[in-house]
């Protein structure tokens, strides 16, 4: 429901004139009144961005009507919602808009019920309380998350901040000779001299030779992705090599507790992907001794539920994800 702006005299005068022999009950309630129709009628085009059918979907017109913070801040032509005052707040000025006209909400199937849009009326002119609901946090600008969300962001620099500290940028000659090898190099920010790496244009045809050109880069690594290649065990006493490596994806590779035993030495580890390898729960024993570790994935692995918890208890915090 994209907000707009002035309407006609016309739509003025609706706003005050919404189903006025409902009987409307004396307090709304945002989770069971109105979430209910935004899920039905409106989340479809004004949530978060995601992947529908392998293509990218933005929220229409920049609005959001999936978290209480999105329905306040409004989309790209403003506000939506002024509380205590539903004439002046286009959420509820777009409902009640003639069927034909461009801008009616919502823009397919059958308008909402005069019951509904009277419950969205009296919401606003309540104060637009949204109780205890709060809705998704994603995109949620730092200065209104939650303590914790903005303590863990925090961390989340501050770790790599610390994680850059006196290294220098990847020499050009060095850079041109592990994008000869396959690999796909960007830097984590236009500032840092800390790199991710992939071999994803090529990933069959990486193997421990490939993965062996970057040694001369071992100082940048952040991040490496070799999922899916031809690596073996062999390649992780090399990998094991990488002192500032925080993310390592192993997904879909021969990579087997002989291979894990390799990376205990990686004291700034905090994600592991070891989704659909060979791996057991003597993994997990090896990965408690990495006490940096904060996420490790572990489907359709040899790993069981019991050893999951065990790696949980040694890392207190840590996210153990087998099924």
């Amino acid at each position: 429901m994209p907000a707009q702006t002035h309407r006609s005299s016309f739509v003025a005068a609706l706003l005050f004139v919404t189903a006025p022999a409902l009987s409307i009950r004396a307090e709304v309630s945002f989770e069971k009144d109105i979430l209910p129709v935004f899920k039905e009628r409106c989340l479809d085009c004004h949530q978060a961005t995601r992947e529908v059918n392998g293509k990218k979907k933005e929220p229409k017109a920049g609005l959001r009507l999936d978290a209480a913070w999105a329905i306040m801040k409004g989309g790209e032509n403003g506000a939506i919602v002024k509380p205590k005052e539903s004439a002046k707040s286009s959420l509820h000025e777009v409902l009640v808009l003639p069927a034909d006209d461009d801008s009616h909400m919502p823009p397919k199937g059958d308008p909402l019920t005069p019951a509904q849009i009277a419950l969205v009326k009296q919401w606003i002119d309540e104060g637009a309380n949204f109780g205890e609901w709060k809705g998704s946090t994603e995109g949620m600008p730092a200065e209104l998350a939650p303590t914790a969300a903005v303590a863990r962001k925090r961390a989340h620099e501050d770790f790599y901040k610390a994680l850059e500290k006196d290294v220098k940028p990847v020499a050009s000659d060095v850079l041109k000779k592990v994008q000869a090898a396959g690999a796909q190099v960007a830097t984590l920010s236009t500032t840092s001299p800390l790199v991710r790496v992939d071999f994803l244009t090529g990933v069959s045809s990486c193997d421990d030779a490939k993965v062996a050109e970057l040694a001369p880069m071992a100082e940048n690594i952040a991040h490496l992705d070799l999922g899916r290649t031809a690596i073996t065990d062999a390649v992780l006493a090399s990998v094991a090599k990488f002192p500032r490596l925080a993310k390592l994806d192993l997904r879909q590779t021969k990579v087997t507790d002989k291979g894990v035993e390799s990376l205990v030495g990686l004291k700034n580890l905090q994600t592991l992907n070891l989704y659909g390898t060979e791996v057991t729960d003597a993994s997990l024993d090896l990965l408690a001794k990495i006490k940096s570790l904060k996420q490790v994935f572990l489907w359709q692995t040899k790993a069981t539920e019991a050893g999951a918890k065990k790696l949980q208890a040694a890392i207190p915090g840590a996210v153990v994800v087998v099924k």
